[in-house]
């Protein structure tokens, strides 16, 4: 049986869902599985898909990036599959792990990915450190003056519109202050 998966990040979506939806029903999907959800938030839709597989089914996506967040999601979600004695099918890469060539290749591509993510991460530390050999990189700069804030509370000034005024959240007041305040109240 071909099981379809389609998510899109957001609610204004539609098309981008639709699309996928049509795309998996040209196929011949029985069963598709759709939700509108971040891929880092949690997708029940997603769990149902993946509990719903039985031997020899295909859960089937149409674009990778839809199913998994990263290299480890893609590992996780393949072992659930595979546990299930199900494949998984990717339509724009081509991919089928129903034969041993789309194994190889969805390896292949995962190890590829990671090694690039790993470059990538190289070169930002490095590029970190040239920075901060040359001066460059100092983190952060201060946002708020403490000794203002408190100054100007303690002449009746609300932290409302101290925030205002430094262009700085309540929340960085009251901490400045010492202090935690419920967002609603203003002393």
């Amino acid at each position: 049986m071909l099981i379809g998966y389609a998510r899109t990040s957001t609610l204004e979506q539609e098309a981008g869902l639709a699309a996928q939806i049509a795309e998996l029903e040209a196929l011949g999907v029985e069963r598709i599985y759709k939700e509108q959800v971040s891929a880092t938030s949690k997708r029940p839709e997603l769990q149902s898909a993946l509990d719903y597989l039985r031997d020899g089914d295909t859960l089937v996506v149409t674009k990778l990036d839809r199913l998994a967040r990263s290299v480890k999601h893609l590992g996780e979600i393949v072992e659930v599959i595979e546990s299930q004695e199900a494949h998984l099918r990717i339509l724009n890469l081509g991919i089928d792990t129903s034969d041993p060539t789309g194994k190889l290749v969805l390896n292949l591509l995962g190890s590829v990915a990671q090694f690039e993510r790993e470059m990538m991460l190289e070169r930002q530390r490095e590029g970190i450190a040239k920075a901060q050999a040359e001066g460059k990189y100092k983190g952060r700069p201060a946002m708020i003056d403490k000794e203002q804030i408190i100054q100007r509370h303690s002449t009746g000034e609300s932290p409302t519109a101290i925030a205002r005024d430094m262009g700085i959240s309540r929340t960085a007041i009251y901490r400045a202050l010492g202090r935690v305040k419920d967002k609603r109240t203003d002393t």
